[in-house]
């Protein structure tokens, strides 16, 4: 017997191996998830430009709500809703909307200071017309609350789970470092590259994994920057991988290096950990929340402040210096892989988020605490 019907609005790309990113990834097991646990799944993928979409992809948003009978109820990807409310508000008139907030639309880096207030005032509308809010950390949920001036009750934080990995290694040295991002000034990878650059005495080779076509201007730069110091050789933009290639990069990797400027969680964090490679991120948003603790209470990596390469180069110093330490941050990176929660979690608790919405109670206590 199905447990319900739940319509998930995703975007256009979200199998596209040349754009792999944590909100796509989240999704997808998002709709295994649901459909493993007995619920009928119906996806509607939206080709656009989100969250700032041209006509015509705002009017086949709405054409594909319009397709949905009333009543039912629809989880929609925050990159697609959250910059149409002329959309989405007209839709929570007869539909039970939930909008899944990846990452709040003004945090991306990169905006005018007059596209990202436009944008925070569009998510703002839509999170407003909307009976449930998920974030992804309950740190981002926070931060949700604060800023659109949300009910507490009405965002529910529902993190990312984990596959279960193979252990990784590990070398003695711990020279080889790894950073699984997109290409973007957002992710850090200009912090990261200014902090190798005063490493360069150190045996160490850093490999970023991640498309490189989002902005191939900023991409220049940094491979600039690298061979201007004589690091060409040393620091590596393999553009995206997926699946047995990305598997092969963690098995080979010593370190996970994040350095986010923004990071409503960091699924990488737990990808990473999930092998037992300990990780050396900025202690922004979610991060923290994804790291955690090993049952001991020791934590499995280091956290620095972000957009500082000189703090991130010192903690990296620390990694490649200091053996006792890589080998107290692996114990705790393997403790912590033991009690990682997986993505069964993750679809259970979307599936009574949703079981409540579609029982009328949304907003009854049921969100954060």
């Amino acid at each position: 017997m199905s447990a319900g019907t739940a319509w998930l609005v995703l975007p256009g790309d979200i199998d596209d191996p040349g754009t792999p990113s944590g909100g796509n990834a989240y999704d997808r097991q998002v709709c295994t998830g649901l459909t493993d646990l007995g619920w009928q799944v119906r996806e509607l993928a939206v080709p656009g430009n989100w969250p700032r979409p041209a006509d015509g992809e705002r009017a086949a948003l709405a054409g594909a709500l319009a397709g949905v009978p009333d009543g039912e109820v629809v989880l929609l990807d925050g990159l697609v809703a959250c910059g149409v409310p002329e959309v989405v508000g007209p839709a929570a008139e007869r539909l039970r909307l939930a909008v899944l907030v990846h990452l709040p639309l003004a945090d991306e880096t990169g905006l005018s200071p007059e596209v990202a207030a436009r944008l925070d005032d569009l998510e703002r509308l839509t999170l407003r017309a909307v009976p449930a809010v998920v974030a992804t950390s309950a740190g981002t949920g926070r931060r949700l609350v604060e800023r659109h001036g949300l009910p507490v009750a009405r965002v529910h934080v529902v993190p990312p789970g984990v596959a279960a990995a193979p252990l990784a290694p590990g070398t003695d040295g711990g020279a080889e470092l790894l950073c699984v991002a997109s290409v973007t000034p957002r992710k850090g990878h200009d912090v990261l590259v200014e902090a190798l650059t005063t490493l360069a005495d150190r045996p160490w080779t850093c490999r970023c994994v991640g498309p490189v076509g989002r902005d191939p201007g900023y991409v220049d730069g940094l491979r600039r920057v690298a061979e201007a110091a004589g690091l060409a050789d040393r620091v590596r933009f393999t553009g995206p991988l997926t699946g047995a290639d990305l598997a092969t990069e963690y098995a080979a990797a010593d370190l996970l290096v994040l350095p986010s400027r923004a990071e409503p969680y960091g699924m990488v964090v737990t990808e990473a950990l999930a092998r037992g490679i300990p990780v050396l991120a900025s202690g922004v948003d979610g991060v923290p929340e994804a790291l955690g603790r090993a049952p001991d209470g020791t934590v499995p990596g280091l956290l620095v402040p972000p957009g500082d390469p000189t703090a991130l180069a010192g903690a990296l110093r620390r990694w490649l210096d200091e053996p006792d330490l890589r080998h107290r941050l692996r114990t705790a990176a393997r403790d912590r892989r033991a009690v990682l929660p997986g993505w069964d979690v993750t679809a259970a608790g979307l599936a009574e988020l949703l079981n409540t919405m579609r029982n009328g109670m949304t907003g009854r206590g049921a969100g954060m605490t």
